[in-house]
């Protein structure tokens, strides 16, 4: 299976979407912003970058430049409550396999995570 690293600055929410990962036999590593994320980036190789695009110190927008700069094969799916952070993910459009809205349920994000993977 896949190595995910999750980067979300609800712990709660980080915890839930883990777990859930966990539970389709994924392996998990867990940043809670984006600063945490880019040095878990460096330190490992990832299958997929599951971010939070609004979190403080550096935003998943700003992670996901960075991460796609630096490794180019990485998917990365981004998650959001806000419209508007949703609108600003545009300009990855090239980068990122999808926005995922929240909130949303255990198989909304397990769905989401298998066709992050597949494409």
């Amino acid at each position: 299976m896949a190595r995910i690293l999750i980067t979300e600055d609800e712990d709660s929410l980080r915890t839930f979407v883990a777990r859930a990962l966990r539970m389709d036999g994924h392996e998990t590593v867990e940043a809670p912003d984006g600063a945490a994320g880019l040095d878990a980036l460096e330190e490992g190789s990832f299958d997929l970058l599951l971010s939070d695009i609004r979190m403080p110190v550096m935003d998943g927008i700003e992670l996901a430049h960075k991460a796609s700069a630096a490794h180019p094969a990485l998917k990365i799916l981004l998650m959001t409550g806000y419209a508007d952070q949703r609108e600003r993910a545009d300009d990855l459009s090239a980068k990122i396999v999808d926005v995922v809205s929240k909130p949303f349920s255990l198989p909304d994000i397990r769905r989401a995570v298998a066709m992050a993977l597949a494409a």
